[in-house]
């Protein structure tokens, strides 16, 4: 057990106990985490903040049902997906929308934030517009079942193992999506790196 995933089973155990000012201080770390799991599926702001703080409600009235052999991290990207999830069906929308992280740059533009661990671009590559503008129609353009491993995995940062019990998925098939997402993605933005050195056109490990 890291210190991080200690502390975090310490700060649980004291909120149950009956220190409940301190959930925040638990999920703080996450809210961004869990706002873009859901605006990933939902692609509305309003219907994402909303999704978010029921993910949020339905945490800390569940919590006690928490067991440590996941990340608390990733049972809580659960109940968001599965807050969304109810949305969706309530909506009756269907399949999953397009996924983006975005930063605002000094200009008001948005614009891709960098993804990691699915290949290595330059920063100075990623600086020129062409270039952001193409990998984020790239990401939106991804297929929604390579769209959401990709979005839990190389986004959010989880393990293909967490991403696996995320998404309820045996772990093989979330490698064979991941990989056929970050294939996706190298094959369209290749046209945009042709004056890129070859030694930094590496795209994503195998896991």
């Amino acid at each position: 057990m890291t210190t991080a995933t200690h502390n975090e089973a310490q700060t649980i155990a004291r909120i149950l106990a009956g220190e409940k000012e301190l959930f925040h201080d638990l999920i703080r770390p996450y809210e961004r985490m869990v706002y873009l799991t859901v605006f990933a599926m939902l692609k509305n702001e309003t219907e994402a903040e909303d999704a978010a703080q029921d993910a949020f409600v339905n945490a800390y009235r569940y919590l006690a049902s928490f067991r440590a052999e996941s990340k608390f991290s990733t049972w809580l990207t659960m109940i968001a997906i599965n807050q969304a999830r109810q949305k969706l069906r309530r909506d009756k929308k269907v399949g999953f929308e397009s996924i983006e992280e975005t930063i605002e740059d000094n200009d008001g533009e948005f614009t891709p934030a960098f993804l990691t661990d699915w290949r290595e671009v330059p920063l100075e590559a990623l600086e020129r517009k062409e270039l952001r503008e193409a990998l984020q129609k790239a990401v939106t353009e991804l297929p929604d079942k390579y769209r959401q491993v990709f979005s839990l995995r190389d986004i959010q940062g989880l393990s293909i193992q967490e991403t696996s019990e995320a998404l309820n998925m045996n772990p093989g098939l979330v490698k064979i999506r991941l990989r056929r997402a970050r294939i996706m993605l190298q094959k369209s933005l290749v046209p945009f790196l042709k004056n890129t050195p070859p030694a930094y056109r590496r795209f994503g490990r195998a896991q």
